[in-house]
């Protein structure tokens, strides 16, 4: 692989690197507190990217890095492949929202459906208690990147967002706490 100085890139584009991450977030996702993907941003920097979702305008990057074949969606389905058993991936498509958002997106993205999809190890429970109503089975933004990472042999990587994940737990875990106790 072939890195690109920081003057050969395109202006607007990630920088290339082993992987980069892409939010594919929901409007609403942006105003809450309790998004994990705004924590992923912070942590990762210039690897990792928003982009709020809009059913009738996609946005052009993404499909750009669709159109050049380098991009995996993290979508747990029937055709998805464990993420330890991709190669050539350079763009892992998350999609950042509820549940619910998260099968409304790809539902009425026609775009993501023949996307290679790709999953991650089942069984690493979540540690994501901020929100009601949390499937038991499923893992918030943020765990799900750190264990992308993990998979893709990112360790330190890994490591430092798990890290910046538990210190936001347990900040805004304390900030219920004094809400319920005032």
């Amino acid at each position: 692989m072939v890195r690109l100085e920081p003057h050969q890139q395109p202006a607007g584009s990630l920088p290339f690197t082993p992987m980069n991450i892409l939010l594919l977030t929901h409007q609403r996702e942006l105003l809450k507190k309790t998004n994990t993907g705004s924590l992923v941003v912070d942590v990762l920097g210039e690897n990792a990217k928003v982009i709020v979702w809009e059913r009738k305008n996609p946005d052009p990057e993404l499909l750009k890095y669709i159109d050049e074949g380098t991009v995996a969606l993290l979508y747990p389905s029937a055709n998805s492949q464990l993420i330890t058993e991709t190669a050539n991936v350079q763009h892992y498509i998350i999609i950042d929202g509820t549940w619910q958002e998260a099968q409304k997106i790809y539902n009425r993205s026609p775009y993501l459906s023949g996307l290679p999809a790709v999953k991650i190890p089942a069984g690493t429970p979540s540690a994501f208690n901020l929100r009601r109503n949390q499937r038991a089975d499923c893992l918030c933004t943020c765990e799900c990147v750190v264990e992308v990472l993990k998979a893709r042999g990112l360790s330190t990587r890994a490591n430092d967002l798990q890290s910046a994940f538990v210190r936001f737990l347990a900040e805004k875990s304390k900030k219920t706490v004094s809400k319920l106790e005032s």
